[in-house]
C-alpha cells in the first residue's frame, strides 16, 4: 500500500499552500509596515528644523513670490551701532564651533517683502540684481548651509547695498524682526553706497545693533578694525566690458583722470598739472554733446574728443581716483581692471580688503593736500616697479573685484580667517598671483599657531675643527626623543671631516654638509636636508645641555613656533654716557636675546636671513666673523614684534676644555665688537626691534620635592 501525497518538482509539499487572498493581504500589510519604518527613519535622522524648511532656494528669489510682511509702526528699532564692537565682544565664535574643514557656515534668510502699515515697501528697488548675484554666489559656495542650527553667520535677504533706495527706519525695523537677530549678533550686512545728502556718512545709516558691516566707503572714523570688512564699490560698467589683455609697460599717457563729478577745486588743480605737463596727462570729463543714457556712461570727453570708457584706462600708466561725495568710488574697480596703477587721493579712506591685501604693491596713496606734487611723486617711481604694480593691480581685480561673487566670497574668507586663524590664508596666498610661489615653506608668523605637522626637529651643528667636542655634542643630542635628523655644517675648507667610520653611531640620519667659504651665516642657510619645521641651532662646544633640557626646549617651541626659544640669554642696554647701545652678557633678570649657539626656531627664518636680511648686515657678519646670532634676533623681533623665550635656569655655557685659541667668543675684542653690532643693526633696521622681558620657561615641578619618576623632565640642569 502506498500513502497518498502531493509532490512538486522540488519534493513533497509539507505546508499547505496559502490561499491567494490571504497572501495578498499579508504582502500588503508587510509593505505598509516597511514603508512606515523607512519614513520614520528619514524623518528622525534627516537634518531639519522649523526655519530651514523655508531656506533660501532658487525658486524663492523673486520679490513677487515672496511673502508680504507688514511692519507695525510700534515695532522696535535696533540701536544705532556699537563702534566699540570687536570679534571678542560682539561676535559669538562658539556658535561656529570646530569642524575639520575650518570653514564657517552661513545661513541666508528666506526672501520676504517688507512693507509698512500702508503697504509701501521699505525699499524702492526691492532686490537688486547685484544683491541677488551676491546671495546666489554664497548659496552655491561651501560656506552655505540651509540648516539654521548649524549656522555661524546669518545674512539677511534685505538688500541694503544702496542706502539711497532705503527707508531708514522701516529697514531697521525689518532687521529687528528677523527670528535670529539677537541684537545683530553674528549677522552680516553688505552695503556699498552709504550715507546720503548732505553729509554722506561713511557707514550705513540704518541702525544695526551689533551686526558686522561689509561697507564700501569706510573712513578711519567709522571702520571697526578687525570687525567690519571694507569692500569695493562694485562697477557694473567694468563687469559688462571685456578688455583685451594688455602687458605691463609704458603707456601712451603717464597720468589719466577718468572721473566726471570731481570737486571744482580738485579739477582746477588737475587743470594746472595738465598745463605744466602737457600730453603726459589726460584730463577727462562727462561728454556734454551726448544724450544721457547707458551709451553716454561709457564715454568720456576732452575738448570735444570722445573716448571709450573704460577702454581708455588701458592707455595710461597711472589713473587718478579722487574722493567724491562718498569715499568709495566705483572708478577704482575700473582702473584695476585696466591694469592702470590707481593713484588714490581720499584722506582717511579704508581701502577695500586692506586687512589682507597689501595695497603698496598695487597703488599709490597720496594725501589730498599733495595733489599739486602728484606728477613729481609718480615720476620718482622706477619703471620696473611701475610694471610690477600694473600687474598686481590687474590681478587684484581678477581675484577680488571682478564680480559680486568675488566680493562676497572674499568677505566671507576674511571673516573665516578671523574665526579659524590657525588655518588662515598667508600673506603670500592673499597677495601673490598663483604663478608666484614662496620657497615651498610655510610662514609661522602672525597667527595663533598649532603644533607643526612635521614631527621632531633637525639639529644643525656648526663646526670648524673641534672634532672631539663635536662628537660629544652629537652623542648628547642623539638622546633627545624628538630629534628627527642631525645636520653638521663643516665650515673648514682646509681640512676634511672625519671618515664615516669615526662618527658616533646614532639612531637618526646624520648628514655632513661641506661649505665653500668659512662664514658664520652658513649656519642659517635653508639647506634642503632640513625637512622639519623646527630647527635647533647649536655650537659644537655646547656639551653641557642634557637631553631633558633640549626636549623641554623643543616642547616650548611647539607652543610658540614664531619665537626664538633658547638657553643662553643676553641683554641690550642704552649707555647714557656714550649715547649708544651696549651688549650685556652678565647675569640679569632681563632678557632681550637668546644666543643661537643653542636655540630653537622655525626654518622659515633661514629663508629670511639668507634672502631678505636688510641692508648689508649679512655681509658685515661674514666679514667680521661675529654677531650672526644678534642679527637673527633682530630679524625675528623686527618681523614678529615679540621677544625671545629663554628656557631652563642654566646660565653657564662655557666649554670647560676650550681655550681662548679655540673659540671666537672668548676673545675680548669679540665682546666689544658685539656692542658695535647692536648699534650697526639698529641703524640698518631704522629702529630698535629687540624687546626686553623678565620671563623664563621652566618645567612644572622641576624644583619641587617630588620623586623623580613623577617629573617629565627630571634632569633639567642648574645654573
Amino acid at each position: 500500500m502506498y500513502a497518498s501525497g502531493k509532490y512538486t518538482s522540488r519534493g513533497p509539499a509539507l505546508i499547505p499552500r496559502m490561499k491567494t487572498k490571504h497572501r495578498i493581504y499579508y504582502i500588503t500589510l508587510f509593505s505598509v509596515v516597511l514603508l512606515g519604518l523607512i519614513a520614520t527613519g528619514l524623518f528622525q535622522f534627516w537634518p531639519h528644523s522649523i526655519e530651514s524648511a523655508t531656506d533660501w532656494t532658487m525658486d524663492k528669489r523673486s520679490v513677487h513670490d515672496a511673502p508680504l510682511i507688514r511692519l507695525p509702526v510700534s515695532n522696535p528699532i535696533p540701536e544705532r551701532g556699537d563702534l566699540s564692537c570687536r570679534m571678542h565682544t560682539c561676535f559669538d565664535v562658539y556658535r561656529c564651533g570646530y569642524n575639520p574643514k575650518n570653514r564657517i557656515k552661513v545661513y541666508i534668510y528666506p526672501l520676504q517683502k517688507f512693507v509698512d502699515e500702508l503697504g509701501v515697501p521699505i525699499s524702492s528697488n526691492g532686490l537688486s540684481r547685484e544683491y541677488n548675484d551676491l546671495l546666489s554666489a554664497i548659496s552655491d559656495s561651501d560656506f552655505y548651509t540651509d540648516d539654521v542650527t548649524r549656522a555661524c553667520l546669518f545674512i539677511p535677504s534685505v538688500d541694503v547695498l544702496n542706502q539711497n533706495s532705503l527707508r531708514i527706519r522701516e529697514t531697521a525695523q525689518a532687521l529687528a524682526m528677523l527670528p535670529r537677530w539677537d541684537k545683530g549678533m553674528n549677522h552680516l550686512l553688505f552695503n556699498m553706497l552709504p550715507g546720503g545728502p548732505p553729509d554722506y556718512n561713511t557707514a550705513l545709516d540704518v541702525p544695526r545693533d551689533r551686526a558686522l558691516l561689509a561697507g564700501g566707503g569706510f573712513s578711519t572714523w567709522t571702520y571697526r578694525q578687525g570687525y567690519d570688512v571694507s569692500i569695493p564699490v562694485y562697477s557694473p560698467l567694468s563687469a559688462d566690458v571685456e578688455l583685451p589683455e594688455r602687458q605691463p609697460g609704458p603707456r601712451r599717457y603717464f597720468i589719466l583722470s577718468p572721473q566726471t563729478a570731481i570737486h571744482r577745486e580738485y579739477r582746477a588743480e588737475l587743470e594746472r598739472l595738465k598745463e605744466e605737463n602737457g600730453e603726459a596727462l589726460l584730463l577727462l570729463d562727462k561728454c556734454s554733446n551726448l544724450s544721457q543714457g547707458a551709451a553716454s556712461a561709457r564715454k568720456r570727453c576732452y575738448k570735444g574728443q570722445v573716448y571709450d570708457y573704460p577702454q581708455i584706462l588701458q592707455e595710461s600708466s597711472f589713473c587718478v581716483v579722487l574722493r567724491g561725495a562718498r569715499l568709495g568710488q566705483a572708478a577704482l574697480s575700473d582702473v584695476l581692471q585696466a591694469g592702470c596703477v590707481p593713484v588714490i587721493l581720499a584722506d582717511s579712506y579704508i581701502l577695500p580688503f586692506s586687512e589682507v591685501l597689501d595695497w603698496k604693491r598695487a597703488s599709490v596713496v597720496i594725501p589730498e593736500e599733495k595733489l599739486s606734487e602728484m606728477y613729481t611723486i609718480l615720476k620718482s617711481i622706477p619703471h620696473r616697479q611701475v610694471e610690477e604694480m600694473q600687474r598686481q593691480a590687474h590681478w587684484f581685480w581678477q581675484a577680488y573685484f571682478s564680480s559680486m561673487k568675488s566680493i562676497g566670497l572674499t568677505t566671507l574668507q576674511i571673516i573665516n580667517d578671523r574665526i579659524y586663524p590657525y588655518a588662515a590664508r598667508t600673506y603670500e596666498e592673499w597677495n601673490n598671483p598663483p604663478v608666484v610661489k614662496w620657497s615651498s615653506v610655510n610662514s609661522p608668523l602672525f597667527l595663533p599657531l598649532i603644533p607643526p605637522r612635521a614631527p621632531g626637529f633637525t639639529a644643525v651643528v656648526l663646526t670648524y675643527d673641534r672634532v672631539e667636542s663635536l662628537f660629544r655634542v652629537i652623542t648628547e643630542i642623539s638622546k633627545v626623543p624628538s630629534l628627527a635628523k642631525l645636520l653638521v655644517v663643516w665650515n673648514n675648507q682646509n681640512k676634511s671631516p672625519p671618515e664615516d667610520s669615526l662618527w658616533p653611531k646614532i639612531g637618526v640620519p646624520l648628514k655632513v654638509v661641506r661649505t665653500e667659504e668659512n662664514k658664520l651665516s652658513n649656519r642659517f642657510f635653508p639647506y634642503d636636508e632640513i625637512e622639519t619645521e623646527a630647527v635647533l641651532a647649536i655650537d659644537d662646544d655646547i656639551i653641557m645641555l642634557t637631553s631633558d633640557e633640549l626636549q623641554f626646549g623643543y616642547e616650548v617651541w611647539r607652543e610658540f613656533p614664531d619665537r626664538l626659544v633658547g638657553y643662553p640669554g643676553r641683554l641690550h642696554l642704552w649707555d647714557h654716557e656714550m649715547g649708544k647701545w651696549k651688549y650685556e652678557s652678565e647675569w640679569t633678570n632681563e632678557v632681550s636675546m637668546v644666543l643661537t649657539g643653542a636655540a630653537f626656531y622655525h626654518k622659515y627664518f633661514n629663508y629670511l636671513y639668507t634672502y631678505k636680511m636688510p641692508g648689508d648686515i649679512k655681509n658685515w657678519v661674514d666679514a667680521h666673523m661675529n654677531c650672526e646670532d644678534i642679527a637673527m634676533n633682530f630679524l625675528v623681533a623686527n618681523i614678529t614684534g615679540k621677544a625671545p623665550i629663554k628656557v631652563t635656569p642654566r646660565k653657564k655655557f662655557k666649554c670647560p676644555e676650550c681655550t681662548a685659541i679655540d673659540g671666537l667668543s672668548l676673545d675680548q675684542t669679540h665682546m666689544v665688537e658685539r656692542s658695535e653690532c647692536i648699534n650697526k643693526f639698529a641703524s640698518v633696521f631704522g629702529t630698535m626691534p629687540l624687546k626686553v622681558v623678565e620671563h623664563r620657561a621652566d618645567p612644572v615641578l622641576y624644583k619641587d620635592d617630588f620623586p623623580e619618576k613623577l617629573k617629565s623632565f627630571p634632569n633639567i640642569g642648574s645654573l
